[in-house]
C-alpha cells in the first residue's frame, strides 16, 4: 500500500473507533467503516459488499447493562484491510469473492479480540476521570473539556494502530496463506460467514418478534425471494404493509378505546 493510502486508512480508523463511543455518525457501523477502506484504497464495489455482509452480523450485538458487545469497529476496519491486501493488485471475481470470504470469517474472532483492546482502553480512563473530577472542583472547564478530547482519542487510536499494523503486512504474503489454503477449508470459511450473518439477522428477529408482526416478516420473507421485483418494488411493498398496520392500529384503538401492541387481535376480540 501506498504511503497516502496507509493514511487514509488510519484516518477511518480513527473515526470508526471514536464513533464506538460517541454513535454520533456511525462511522463504527461495518456498512460505513467498510465502505469508506473500500473507497480510498479502490474496492470501492467490495467494501460495499463485505459491509453489508457484516452489518446484518452486528445487527444482533448491543450493549446490555455490564455487558459490552463484540467490537464492530475493530471488526469492520481490520477485516476490510484483509479484504484488500487479499485482492492485490490485480483482482479477479474469483480473487474478490474468496477476499470477502475470508474477511468475513475472521470478522468475529477481531470483534473478540476488540473487547480487550476496549477493557484496556477503559481502564486507561479511569484515572482521566479522576483528573477531570479535580478540574470541575476548581471551575476549570478548558481542562475538563482538554481531557475529554484526550479520553476519546484514546478510542480513536485503539482502531487505528492496529490497523496500521495491518497495513504494513505485504499483500504478497496474504495472498500467498491465502492460495495455500486447501479448497475445502476456503469453501468452508464462506459457507461460515454465510451462516454468521444469518445468525445475526436472526438474533434481530428474535428480538423483535411479537405475534403481530409475524405475519409481516413471513410475508416479506416470502416476496423477498422473488427475482421479478427490484428492491424499490420490495421497498414499496414494505411501506404499504406499514400503512397498513398504522391503519389497522388507528381502527383497533377507535373501537375498543385504549388498545394494545396487537392491533390484528384487538380488531379480532372486537367481533
Amino acid at each position: 500500500m501506498s504511503i497516502i493510502t496507509i493514511i487514509l486508512i488510519a484516518i477511518v480508523a480513527f473515526l470508526a473507533g471514536i464513533e464506538g463511543v460517541l454513535d454520533q455518525w456511525q462511522f463504527h457501523q461495518p456498512i460505513v467503516a467498510c465502505t469508506l477502506v473500500g473507497l480510498v484504497t479502490g474496492n470501492l464495489e467490495a467494501g460495499v459488499i463485505l459491509g453489508g455482509s457484516l452489518q446484518l452480523i452486528a445487527l444482533g450485538w448491543s450493549n446490555v447493562g455490564a455487558a459490552i458487545a463484540p467490537d464492530a469497529a475493530l471488526a469492520s476496519i481490520a477485516s476490510s484491510i484483509i479484504m484488500v491486501l487479499s485482492i492485490g493488485a490485480n483482482p479477479t471475481p474469483e480473487t474478490i469473492r474468496t477476499a470477502i470470504n475470508t474477511a468475513i470469517a475472521v470478522a468475529i474472532p477481531l470483534s473478540v479480540a476488540g473487547l480487550f483492546l476496549t477493557m484496556i482502553v477503559r481502564t486507561v480512563s479511569i484515572p482521566i476521570v479522576h483528573i477531570m473530577d479535580k478540574k470541575a472542583e476548581t471551575a476549570n472547564f478548558a481542562a475538563i473539556e482538554l481531557w475529554q478530547y484526550v479520553a476519546i482519542s484514546l478510542q480513536g487510536l485503539r482502531i487505528m494502530i492496529p490497523a496500521i499494523f495491518l497495513c504494513l503486512i505485504p499483500s504478497e504474503s496474504v495472498q500467498a496463506a491465502l492460495q495455500a489454503m486447501p479448497a475445502w477449508l476456503s469453501e468452508g470459511m464462506g459457507i461460515g460467514g454465510g451462516m454468521v450473518a444469518a445468525v445475526g439477522y436472526a438474533m434481530v428477529v428474535n428480538m423483535m418478534s411479537t405475534k403481530s408482526v409475524w405475519p409481516f416478516f413471513i410475508l416479506g420473507f416470502t416476496v423477498a425471494v422473488l427475482a421479478d421485483l427490484t428492491l424499490i418494488a420490495l421497498g414499496a411493498i414494505g411501506v404499504a404493509m406499514a400503512l397498513i398496520y398504522i391503519g389497522l392500529k388507528t381502527m383497533a384503538t377507535s373501537n375498543s378505546g385504549a388498545g394494545s401492541m396487537d392491533p390484528l387481535g384487538d380488531i379480532l376480540n372486537d367481533y
